[in-house]
């Protein structure tokens, strides 16, 4: 947190501090100024001025009319760089930790609240097991074991003649061909841990400036395992006139260094920990079954170090959660250091293990890699289910009817990143069985050379069409109804322009933008119907593959014909889905590297998903928010510190205002006090309030409206991203303006002679309306009066400055 400002005793310039939204906005488009000068900052994110107005504070004079503009231009912390298209591989990490700040608002129970997060830490462990257990498979049981010891397969991959045991090299054992495959699964995860530590040390570790609240409780309580939210109480029980700090404006909310790299420990620990079991499983089995050279014991012990190494790395994703009443500067450093080398001495004792000289050892089917994806579908889906029972529970505790799917938002998400995940993983081994199989097709046994991927896989692919087929009757009863609402809206829409000769065409264009920018409230159950149909669907097919032990296709021959023919038809269209959707994905990556606007639309994606810290998952993309929040905070307190009357306007457009609501949080109460905010095509209740009611709902943001000086919020209905904030504070200024005409005009006038767009999200700047409502609040912040008595200033609209 910022230090708190002393109250300013002279007159100046204010500023407008501006934030941009989504979509990488240029600090020249913002200030409207080809020619806009660094002021403060690097080439990551940094403050912008034009020239004229470096020196404005020096001349207040020349801004009685205008406040100097500054541009905050954070873009390049989330599209800046080509090497972050790869970003979209770690999309069911990202997607996962977003879960974990989904929670509904609690009241009182601490324990649910650690439970809560401790359940989506363990979703999001199981992901990254799950990525490294698909790598194994691909690595280690379809090219290593099935097609290097099938002389059909290895004679067609040159490549794979050192393999092959056709060829009877020192290399063609089956333990040493595991040991060298397991390289690629093990670089997998290395490279994760590369990516996480490079990112965690340019996000996580921007240490923002000291500072406490006056009277407020900085010691924190480093030993608790999850963060309480205290402040999240009925709005009746916080006191009428008293600032409420919710979450995100504690000191160490934005600095999750310890967290990150604990968890990166154990999620490394565990990857590795993956791979060596697959290496040394195979061994241990081959040994069990048969007298050989090897003593069985020696895989026993490799078996019991590699558990007693994978609980200690449950433990801790278990042990300890965010910690932020305080900056905890402290690092673990034993754990995050012997945990995962440990794993990786055990990976290469695994390896050496199999790769034991074993002449009678043969590769025959595939490895048993069908019980490992089985339990994780049954783990992952019985965790998805607790945590909705906890989800659930805190909901019913403290109902807030905005609240998405009433409370089952972050389920939902949970459950859609497990699917992603089972997509994705599910979809390289089926494209790689079917690349190494030639003409075959794996799994059918009709002229197959390998067996293929574990049954389990096929029976995921082969609901995907199913899944297909559901979603059809939600999106054409939303087609429908946008349909009826455009239809309807036409008459009132021709009465508010009150339109002399109405344009059927110019209307039905304005009524049918209005009704589709409705559709984003629609969102939450097209999310809720996807994730129970995946949930639903992916108990069947486990069932369906643990019961039949075989393929779909093979599983229902002896039916009726036309149930064999659907399930076949379910198998081959949803393996070539599978595929094509994974390809797709890494087309789209490998398109965002080498091409800038590509690259621009991905980050708007990112944008939206990486706003929330690292709390869950250390190998989703990084937070930018951890160095944006830090920023902003930092240059209103200079200001307001250094300046005038410390009269700031900070205007935030879409997901900049949330941005700017969150550094507004982190100053002390005597600056935020002296501080206005302007907002438009705000996403902050509409999405965020929604989505995140125990950061974003009606309590902290009638908090947020108590301790600033002023806040205007304006929105259209043609934004299908910024809304209203829905804010009733009785006597106080409402917050709320709109919707505001858009188009400006229903057709010429003699101001506006040509036809005008319709602008939806966008330029909100172009509306008479904002120069409006920037000047009010300016004039809000006005001058200062002398100190009085009670030791309180007043404004010229007669609230407490602080």
């Amino acid at each position: 947190m910022p230090p708190a400002t002393q109250a300013p005793q002279s007159s100046g310039a204010a500023l407008e501090l501006l934030v941009h939204g989504v979509g990488g906005t240029t600090p020249q488009e913002m200030l409207d100024d080809p020619r806009a000068v660094r002021v403060t900052g690097d080439a990551t994110a940094a403050v912008y001025r034009r020239p004229e107005d470096i020196d404005g504070e020096r001349h207040p004079e020349r801004y009685r009319e205008e406040p100097v503009a500054e541009a905050y231009c954070w873009s390049n912390l989330t599209s800046g760089n080509a090497s972050r298209a790869l970003w979209l591989l770690l999309l069911p990490f990202m997607v996962v930790n977003l879960a974990h700040w989904m929670r509904p608002t609690a009241s009182g129970r601490t324990r649910a609240v650690r439970l809560y997060g401790v359940l989506v830490r363990l979703l999001a462990l199981s992901l990254t097991v799950l990525l490294t257990a698909a790598a194994c498979e691909v690595a280690l049981d379809l090219v290593a074991w099935q097609c290097a010891g099938t002389p059909d397969c290895s004679g067609r991959r040159s490549w794979l003649g050192f393999l092959s045991a056709e060829q009877g090299g020192w290399w063609s054992q089956p333990g040493r061909r595991l040991a060298v495959a397991a390289l690629v699964p093990t670089s997998l995860v290395g490279l994760l841990w590369y990516l996480s530590n490079r990112t965690w040390s340019a996000y996580e570790s921007q240490r923002p400036l000291d500072g406490a609240e006056p009277g407020e409780d900085t010691s924190g309580t480093s030993g608790t395992s999850e963060t309480t939210h205290t402040p999240d109480t009925p709005a009746a029980s916080q006191p009428a006139a008293g600032p409420v700090r919710p979450a995100l404006g504690r000191p160490g909310f934005w600095y999750g260094r310890r967290i990150v790299a604990r968890l990166r420990a154990a999620h490394t620990a565990a990857g590795f920990l993956t791979v060596a079991s697959c290496v040394a499983g195979a061994a241990v089995r081959h040994d069990r079954a048969a007298d050989g050279p090897v003593p069985e014991t020696v895989g026993g012990l490799i078996e019991a170090a590699v558990g007693a190494c994978a609980l200690v790395a449950v433990w801790v994703v278990c042990r300890r959660g965010r910690s932020e009443r305080r900056l905890d500067q402290r690092l673990d450093s034993a754990l995050i250091t012997f945990l995962p080398g440990t794993a990786l001495a055990l990976l290469v004792l695994a390896a050496g293990y199999a790769a034991w000289s074993r002449p009678a050892w043969e590769s025959t089917g595939s490895l048993p890699g069908e019980t490992a994806f089985r339990a994780l579908a049954i783990g992952q889906g019985a965790l998805v289910v607790v945590l909705a029972v906890v989800a659930r529970t805190l909901y019913r505790r403290a109902p807030e009817p905005r609240t998405t799917m009433y409370g089952l938002g972050g389920p939902a998400v949970a459950m859609l990143a497990c699917a992603l995940g089972g997509v994705m993983t599910g979809g390289v081994a089926q494209r790689v069985a079917d690349w190494l199989d030639g003409p075959g097709t794996p799994g059918m046994g009709r002229g197959a050379a390998i067996e293929g991927p574990p049954v389990l896989l096929s029976w995921q692919a082969s609901v995907i069409p199913v899944l297909l087929l559901l979603l059809l009757v939600p999106v054409i009863a939303l087609v429908v109804r946008t349909a009826r609402d455009a239809r309807r809206a036409g008459p009132g829409i021709e009465a508010e322009y009150g339109a002399e000769r109405p344009e059927p065409g110019r209307t039905r264009r304005i009524a049918r933008t209005r009704a589709l920018a409705a559709l984003t409230d629609s969102a939450p159950w097209i999310v809720g119907v996807v994730s129970g149909a995946s949930l639903l669907l992916g108990a069947g097919a486990v069932g369906g593959a643990w019961l039949s032990g075989q393929v779909p296709g093979l599983a229902m021959e002896g039916s009726s014909p036309f149930v064999e023919s659907l399930a076949e038809t379910a198998q081959s269209t949803g393996s070539w889905l599978v595929g094509f959707g994974f390809v797709l994905f890494v087309a789209c990556g490998r398109r965002a590297y080498r091409d800038a606007s590509a690259r621009r639309t991905i980050g708007i994606l990112w944008d939206v998903g990486t706003f929330w810290p690292r709390a869950a998952h250390p190998f989703a993309p990084p937070c930018y928010a951890e160095r944006a929040v830090p920023d902003l905070a930092s240059r209103m307190s200079a200001w307001t510190g250094a300046n005038t009357r410390g009269r700031l306007v900070i205007s935030g457009h879409s997901q900049g205002s949330v941005l700017a609501a969150s550094a507004v949080w982190q100053l002390p109460d005597a600056t935020r006090r002296r501080v206005a905010l302007l907002t438009y095509g705000s996403p902050i209740e509409r999405l965020y309030g929604r989505w995140f009611p125990a950061y974003f709902g009606p309590v902290p943001l009638h908090g947020l409206h108590r301790s600033v000086h002023c806040w205007r919020n304006l929105w259209r209905a043609t934004d299908p991203i910024g809304g209203p904030v829905r804010l009733d504070e009785g006597r106080r200024t409402e917050v709320d303006r709109g919707p505001l005409k858009d188009p400006l005009a229903y057709g010429r006038t003699p101001e506006l002679p040509l036809p005008e767009p319709i602008l939806g999200h966008s330029d909100y700047q172009a509306d008479p309306v904002f120069a409006q409502e920037r000047a009010a609040l300016l004039e809000q912040l006005g001058p200062l009066l002398p100190t009085q008595a009670d030791g309180e200033a007043q404004t010229s609209s007669g609230r407490s400055s602080g």
